[in-house]
């Protein structure tokens, strides 16, 4: 006979451990936020050790806690998948494809998020640098710029708002950075393509003259251009959302010149009939919830 302590107690506890908070755990199990304290309680006095540290305004696990919290996210999401098995649940094997910059600058530093909360979701995610043919593709679901072909459903999640950014050396060496002498500076300037160069644009946005003589370093992608510009080369214009971290962090400070609304949309794409399967629902409510919370509202 095995020795367990109350399977519920590990329930709330794993909830609690992996939300870093009772009454979000108690919101996601719906039982009350004195519940999960005293489930928590339960589980403390079965291992005779406190499991969370209470001496702090946030809530943080102790050494046992971290312990025992690592090894029940593993057995729960086991437990999960081998429940949906015999349900004769469909697997939820997805692959995303996504323009390599949306997924390196903002997908890939939530994904460990969307790992937590949907372990039974396995997403493959393939990166491309241009609008990939529909019509074609085997994938199940798309982060792109296109609205066709018909049998999509498209939703916008984001709208490009480019915004000049330089790294805080180059600032402080050219300062005060004039949006008068913009030419006199290096610009990072990113050959979109069909959509032409981006500086010229923001001249012609902001009724600029764009002198195409001058000395500037050009590139084929605008990771290039934001890497460049970390490393102090010149100043780029990048995606407002796609240089948060970035900014926030110090590697990138975001200069008081104007900004260009370029009309490109970064949508969620899925077929139609595929709209409403569990692992589609899954990754669209979760893309929508981080927007949310990163007080990104996409637009209607």
């Amino acid at each position: 006979m095995r020795k367990l302590p109350p399977l519920r107690s590990l329930q709330v506890f794993e909830a609690a451990a992996r939300l870093q908070h009772f009454s979000q755990a108690g919101a996601e199990l719906c039982i009350s936020q004195s519940a999960v304290s005293h489930q928590i309680r339960v589980l403390e006095q079965y291992f005779g050790t406190h499991l969370f540290d209470r001496s702090r305004r946030q809530l943080t696990l102790t050494a046992k806690g971290t312990q025992l919290a690592k090894g029940l996210e593993q057995e729960f999401n086991e437990l999960s998948n081998l429940c949906q098995q015999a349900q004769g649940v469909p697997s939820q094997d997805l692959t995303l494809v996504v323009y390599s910059s949306f997924a390196v600058k903002w997908l890939i530093p939530r994904l460990a998020d969307f790992n937590r909360h949907h372990p039974e979701v396995k997403l493959r995610l393939e990166m491309v640098s241009q609008d990939p043919d529909l019509a074609s593709l085997e994938c199940d679901i798309l982060i792109t710029g296109q609205k066709v072909p018909r049998g999509f459903h498209h939703e916008c999640l984001l709208q490009e708002r480019l915004i000049p950014v330089c790294s805080p050396s180059f600032a402080e060496q050219h300062s005060p950075m004039a949006i008068s002498n913009f030419q006199q500076y290096m610009l990072l300037i990113v050959d979109e393509g069909p959509w032409g160069l981006d500086w010229p644009r923001w001249c012609e946005a902001n009724q600029l003259d764009f002198d195409q003589g001058a000395t500037h370093q050009v590139v084929s992608h605008v990771l290039l251009a934001i890497e460049a510009a970390i490393a102090g080369l010149g100043i780029a214009l990048a995606s407002d959302f796609m240089v948060e971290k970035d900014i926030e962090q110090g590697r990138l400070v975001a200069l008081p010149w104007p900004d260009i609304h370029t009309g490109f949309e970064f949508l969620f794409s899925c077929h139609r009939q595929r709209l409403a399967e569990p692992g589609i629902v899954k990754v669209r409510n979760w893309l929508q919830t981080q927007l949310t919370q990163n007080k990104i509202t996409a637009p209607t």
